[in-house]
């Protein structure tokens, strides 16, 4: 049975920095591409970051500057260090791994930036 699940979301000031964590498990997790989506509430899904077996990295345009992805193929996990958090990045963080068409969803963690 596959399973992401995602941790490190919460409450933060703007400026502020958060690290999400998502475990992987129930697939070889190594030729997995990674990424980290966000959806608002009222919005649309959106791609954040994603990270390629091979270690490449894309950001959406938003965040690119303020936020870095990353894997562990030993511990199964990816990573997204996220920093001078804004209000419009509050959203739920969910995470994806994808491979030849198929994709494995967590069920997200909260992120709310606010004063």
């Amino acid at each position: 049975q596959v399973q992401l699940v995602e941790s490190g979301g919460g409450l933060v000031q703007p400026g502020g920095s958060l690290r999400l964590s998502c475990s992987a498990s129930g697939i070889t997790f190594s030729i997995y591409a990674m990424g980290w989506y966000r959806q608002a509430p009222g919005k649309q899904r959106e791609l954040v970051a994603g990270i390629t077996r091979g270690g490449s990295t894309n950001y959406a345009d938003s965040v690119k500057g303020r936020c870095t992805i990353s894997r562990d193929n030993v511990k199964n996990a990816v990573y997204l260090q996220m920093n001078s958090l804004k209000p419009e990045d509050t959203a739920v963080y969910c995470c994806n791994a994808k491979l030849n068409g198929i994709d494995f969803w967590g069920k997200g963690t909260l992120v709310t930036v606010s004063s």
